[in-house]
């Protein structure tokens, strides 16, 4: 088996950041741009990634658009095939990609949308995890991070997002489990309130301006204020470095305060 020094991995790593044409993804490609790596940012449509990836290379960085719908097999088979061609044998994977259904109990949700909303987050970082994980182990080396959430812990409104949310933790103990011995380690992160294009969805259904929403919401939170994209990668950006080698199937909570 070859191997990769930490000098090596200094020089060139190559990350896939899924769901990183905007929010929370588009944060942690960046930073990660920052680190040095090069970021493969991956979204359902090629030219929705457009802004991420002029904002990387803008400021120096190396990054590359890939379309793929990460619940379609074959779909990211072929980009990732693509990726390790035209950015190296990717080792640094952030599962981002996700969707939430609207507010819904259990007997309100449809098959339709569970299928939807655990194909994405769920499904989707098996698919990747699964074609990245040959390139990790060659290397004897790898970083995997998928993106749960606070919501993993029950939500009574979107059981199908708390299921996939909950079921990306399993996930990732099994291959901290699994895959620790080949030098590569699997964290979660779950993101409390976030600025996002869902928490946005979320103020509209409540009747109120995003602002109003934010200013709610603080009150709430011990730090008293919301998160943003930029606290979420300050996370990842840990959490793939050579440096957090000795952390493996940990959930982090960037929450602004205790989770239970």
């Amino acid at each position: 088996m070859t191997q990769i020094n930490m000098t090596d991995q200094a020089i060139r790593r190559t990350a896939i950041v899924t769901g990183a044409a905007r929010g929370i993804g588009a944060g942690v490609a960046r930073r990660l741009a920052r680190d040095g790596l090069a970021v493969a940012v991956v979204d359902l449509v090629e030219e929705d990634c457009a802004g991420t990836v002029t904002a990387i290379t803008r400021d120096g960085g190396t990054a590359a658009a890939f379309a793929a719908d990460v619940n379609d097999e074959s779909a990211v088979t072929a980009a990732v095939t693509r990726i390790a061609a035209e950015l190296g044998s990717p080792t640094v994977l952030i599962n981002n990609a996700g969707i939430g259904g609207p507010n819904a109990g259990v007997e309100e949700t449809s098959t339709q949308q569970w299928d939807a909303v655990t194909g994405v987050s769920l499904r989707g970082a098996f698919f990747l995890t699964r074609a990245v994980t040959p390139y990790m182990m060659a290397a004897g080396w790898g970083r995997i991070v998928n993106m749960s959430s606070i919501s993993a812990l029950g939500d009574s409104g979107r059981v199908d997002y708390a299921a996939a949310k909950a079921g990306l933790i399993g996930f990732t103990k099994s291959l901290a489990l699994r895959l620790g011995q080949h030098g590569v380690t699997a964290n979660a992160i779950g993101p409390g309130f976030v600025v996002s294009d869902m928490t946005r969805v979320g103020a509209q259904r409540r009747g109120r301006t995003f602002e109003e929403h934010q200013r709610i919401v603080a009150q709430t939170i011990p730090v008293r204020r919301v998160g943003e994209p930029e606290d979420i990668a300050h996370t990842a950006s840990y959490l793939v470095s050579p440096e957090a080698g000795f952390v493996s199937g940990q959930v982090i909570y960037v929450a602004g305060g205790p989770v239970d």
